[in-house]
């Protein structure tokens, strides 16, 4: 009889928590919905609306349909920036999360000085793109002068140069968020395929890396939308350059990745304003959907703990 008074007395105390709660939750809830409706629903909508028109202001905006979506298919510039962005974002995905989840279980094997390892390889994500890429576009000049080169001379140097650039600023944090998912593996089972007579790499392939799918989700995925993301390290590396020509006579920049493509699209004319508009919309899409997809694939990998 005393264990259901105390349940009973939970349960209306929950209850009289709860009820307070609910009338209040709107109130709370507003200003955040608000806010989240003027400073991305609003302007999103604006944005795909804007995409089908011709404008220099959005006052001044003039339906013309999806002509602004032809356009965006035909430019040659923009179709290889894409594949110019897949390219690089399938390698530097590779890249970093090879880097980061190596460099991270070096230090999760208690090593000396691991805390101090972990400070060096994180600092250089807390420094600017744009520095960066300064800082990096003057280290290739100065080592590429040595064979009588430049940087700016060949794509492959461009393309290698963000590839490294990207590394160096990623590598540090993604390698944070796998230390955490390396000391989240239960050590019974460590201990178990110890005794089952497991060597090292038995273990890491079958104990740690699914157990660690988690972490893996996390970093594919902030490293797939950063790459497709790329813009200011590009912008300040190469700038797009070198220039080349198509088959049909215009011109491309062979390192321009799609966020500069878009943003110089916008304001190389006031007539094409409609146009980066459309591109953005296609750059918002195709992330959203490599996303989504990703994170569907690597969730059912998962190990439920």
């Amino acid at each position: 009889m005393k264990r259901r008074k105390k349940t009973s007395a939970v349960a209306v105390n929950s209850r009289l928590i709860s009820r307070p709660i609910r009338r209040c939750f709107p109130i709370f809830m507003l200003p955040t919905f608000a806010a989240f409706c003027i400073g991305f629903i609003w302007p999103f909508a604006q944005g795909m609306y804007l995409s089908f028109c011709n404008f220099t202001i959005p006052k001044d905006a003039e339906f013309i349909g999806i002509g602004n979506y032809v356009k965006a298919f035909a430019d040659a510039g923009f179709r290889y920036s894409f594949l110019y962005t897949a390219a690089f974002a399938v390698v530097s995905i590779l890249a970093i999360n090879i880097f980061a989840f190596t460099i991270a279980y070096l230090l999760t094997q208690n090593i000396k000085g691991a805390n101090l390892f972990r400070t060096v390889f994180f600092m250089p994500n807390l420094i600017g793109g744009i520095v960066l890429g300064y800082i990096w576009s003057m280290i290739f000049d100065g080592i590429l002068k040595k064979y009588g080169t430049f940087l700016l001379a060949e794509t492959s140097y461009g393309f290698w140069g963000l590839i490294i650039l990207m590394c160096w600023q990623q590598i540090g944090y993604m390698m944070i968020i796998y230390i955490a998912g390396l000391q989240s593996v239960p050590e019974d089972m460590m201990e178990a395929a110890k005794i089952d007579g497991a060597n090292k790499w038995q273990t890491l392939i079958r104990i740690t890396i699914p157990n660690v799918m988690s972490s893996i989700t996390i970093c594919i995925f902030l490293t797939l939308t950063n790459s497709f993301k790329l813009f200011d390290q590009n912008l300040a590396l190469t700038g797009g350059m070198p220039v080349a020509f198509t088959d049909a006579g215009t011109t491309i920049n062979t390192t321009e990745m799609l966020a500069l493509n878009i943003y110089k699209t916008f304001y190389t004319s006031a007539n094409t304003r409609g146009l980066a508009q459309a591109k953005a919309v296609m750059f918002f899409v195709l992330v959203a959907v490599l996303a989504i997809a990703q994170l569907r694939f690597t969730r059912e990998k998962e190990v439920q703990q």
